[in-house]
C-alpha cells in the first residue's frame, strides 16, 4: 500500500486536505529511488540541489476553433479529463487575415500541473499513454531546450485511456513540456530516464519513433 502523507507535504502551496492522501506512486519513486541515485551520481548531498520535476505544461492548439468553436470546447473537455484540472484558453497574439484570425481569439487551451496532479499525470503518460502510441520505440533524447526542460508532442488524445473514442471523434494533438530544476540538459536527461521516461539511447535518433 502506498505511503500516506498530508497533501501539504506532497503539493507545496496546495490547500490543506481534510484527511491524509496517498503519496503519488511517481513521487514515492523519486524520493526513494531517483533522488538517492542522482545524489550519488552527481556527488550532491543537499536534496534541494538534486534535479526534480517542477511543473508540467500541457498545451493543445486548436486552429480550427477560428471557424468551429465546438472543437475548442471538445479540446478543453478532453484536456480536463486527461489532466484532472480545468484548462485555460490560449489566445492568438496577432491577426492573420488569410486565416480569418483576429487578435485575442481563443485558438487553444493549456494546463499547468504541479504537485500531486503533476506526478499522477507523468505516471499515466509513461505507463499508459506512450505504450499505446502506434509503433512507439522511445522518445527523442535531443528535445531539450538547453535549460534542462524537455518537450514532446502527441498526435492525438486517444492514447489516454480516459478519453472515450465515441465521444471525441476528431484527433487532437498536444504538446507536453516537462520543466525540471536540472542545471543542464545532461542532468535532466539522467533524471528523466531514472523517472521512467522512455528516452532513446544517445545515438539511436535515426530509429523510427
Amino acid at each position: 500500500m502506498a505511503k500516506k502523507t498530508k497533501a501539504s507535504e506532497v503539493e507545496k502551496g496546495a490547500p490543506e486536505a481534510a484527511g491524509p492522501l496517498e503519496t503519488p506512486r511517481m513521487l514515492e519513486h523519486y524520493m526513494k529511488t531517483v533522488q538517492p541515485a542522482l545524489g550519488k551520481a552527481l556527488d550532491r548531498t543537499n536534496p534541494h540541489a538534486i534535479p526534480r520535476l517542477e511543473k508540467i505544461v500541457v498545451n493543445m492548439g486548436v486552429g480550427v476553433a477560428v471557424t468551429e468553436k465546438k472543437y475548442l470546447e471538445e479540446a478543453i473537455n478532453a484536456l480536463t479529463q486527461v489532466t484532472g484540472q480545468k484548462p485555460v484558453a490560449t489566445l492568438s497574439k496577432a491577426a492573420v487575415s488569410g486565416f480569418k484570425l483576429r487578435e485575442n481569439l481563443p485558438i487553444g487551451c493549456k494546463v499547468t500541473l504541479r504537485g500531486r496532479r503533476m506526478y499522477e499525470f507523468l505516471d499515466r503518460l509513461v505507463s499508459l499513454a506512450l505504450p499505446r502510441v502506434r509503433d512507439f520505440r522511445g522518445l527523442s533524447s535531443t528535445a531539450f531546450d538547453g535549460h534542462g526542460n524537455y518537450s514532446l508532442g502527441l498526435s492525438e488524445q486517444m492514447v489516454f485511456p480516459e478519453i472515450n473514442p465515441d465521444k471525441y471523434t476528431r484527433p487532437q494533438g498536444m504538446n507536453i513540456t516537462l520543466v525540471t530544476s536540472a542545471k543542464s540538459d545532461d542532468e535532466a536527461k539522467q533524471f528523466l530516464r531514472l523517472m521512467g521516461v522512455p528516452l532513446k539511447k544517445d545515438g539511436d535518433e535515426g530509429a523510427a519513433a
